[in-house]
C-alpha cells in the first residue's frame, strides 16, 4: 500500500514538474529571411565565391593546357626536357590546389569572410532569442527549421516574430 501511495505521489510530482515547464519554437529560416543584412552578406559571399572559382578554375586550366600540351610534344622531347615538364604541370597542379585550398579550406578566405559577416548577425539573433525566453520564462526554445524530430508544433508557440521584433524588423 505505502509503496503504491509513493509511486502514485511521485508520478503526479513529475507529471506537474512536465507540465510547468515552458518552452517555444523559432524557425531560423524564416528569421534570416527578414534580416535584410544576413541577406547582403550571403550576396556578398557568394559573389566572392563565385571570384575565387574562377581564379581556381583558370588555375586548373592552365595545369590541364600545360598537360595536354606536354602529351602532344612527348615524342619530341628529351628526357630532360620531359622531365622540366612534368615538374611544370606538377607545379601548376600544386598551385591550383593551393590556391582552392586557400580560398575553400577549412581555415580559408571564404571561412573567415563568412565568420565576419554572418556571425554577429547570428550572435545578435541569439541575444534576441535570450530575451524573449527570459522574459516569458521560457525553459528551452527550439529551432523548427533545423530539427526535423518536429513533426507538428502549434503556431501559437512559435516566438520568430517575436524574435524580429527585438531586433527592430517587425513583422
Amino acid at each position: 500500500m505505502k509503496k503504491t501511495l509513493l509511486t502514485l505521489i511521485i508520478a503526479v510530482a513529475a507529471t506537474l514538474a512536465a507540465s510547468a515547464q515552458k518552452f517555444a519554437l523559432v524557425d531560423m529560416e524564416y528569421i534570416l529571411k527578414n534580416i535584410p543584412s544576413y541577406e547582403m552578406a550571403n550576396e556578398q559571399i557568394n559573389q566572392l565565391s563565385q571570384r575565387w572559382q574562377k581564379e581556381v578554375e583558370a588555375k586548373q586550366a592552365e595545369a590541364a593546357t600545360l598537360y595536354k600540351n606536354y602529351q602532344a610534344e612527348i615524342v619530341f622531347l628529351t628526357d630532360e626536357q620531359k622531365k622540366s615538364r612534368e615538374e611544370a604541370v606538377v607545379a601548376k597542379e600544386k598551385e591550383a590546389t593551393e590556391l582552392r585550398y586557400k580560398y575553400f579550406g577549412p581555415e580559408g578566405e571564404l571561412y573567415k569572410k563568412r565568420v565576419q559577416l554572418v556571425e554577429p548577425i547570428q550572435d545578435d539573433i541569439y541575444n534576441a532569442i535570450k530575451k524573449v525566453a527570459e522574459e516569458r520564462g521560457y525553459q528551452a526554445i527550439f529551432d523548427r527549421a533545423s530539427s526535423s524530430d518536429i513533426i507538428y508544433a502549434s503556431p501559437r508557440i512559435d516566438v520568430s516574430n517575436d524574435v524580429l521584433a527585438k531586433l527592430g524588423y517587425s513583422k
